[in-house]
């Protein structure tokens, strides 16, 4: 009993991850895998469009209050934002489309996401700032 208190945190967890690699190669669960791994990745969506939801519920009597220029930038940049992460979701799921994340379109891919943080935060930082 007291060896296992002593283990390390570290082993401790690759010795589960370990097993949990054993039990899938033993029973063959290549496919429920797979299965698994298209859900974790709806739900992750889910949970960013959930969050950004949330937050925009909680703001949204300030934003209504904005100019309409500063109101389309923002919506436009979490639309884009949103839109290239369902781009990307959506073709590895469907597999619709080899969608890799590498050479030019790679960097084009990841580029929306600063690009479009870049523009919410500088709307967002010019409709709180009081002169």
């Amino acid at each position: 009993m007291r060896a296992h208190r002593n283990e390390h945190p570290t082993v401790r967890a690759f010795a589960i991850i370990l097993a949990i690699v054993c039990v899938i190669v033993i029973f063959q669960l290549y496919a429920t895998l797979v299965v698994a791994a298209a859900l974790l990745q709806i739900a992750f969506f889910l949970a960013i469009a959930f969050f950004l939801f949330l937050f925009w519920r909680e703001r949204r009597a300030g934003i209504a209050l904005w100019p309409t220029r500063a109101k389309w930038a923002f919506y436009g940049a979490v639309f884009v934002a949103l839109a290239n992460l369902g781009l990307y979701f959506g073709a590895r799921l469907l597999e619709t489309h080899g969608l890799s994340i590498n050479g030019w379109t790679g960097a084009a891919w990841l580029l929306v996401f600063p690009l479009c943080g870049y523009s919410i935060w500088r709307v967002w930082h010019d409709q709180h700032t009081y002169y």
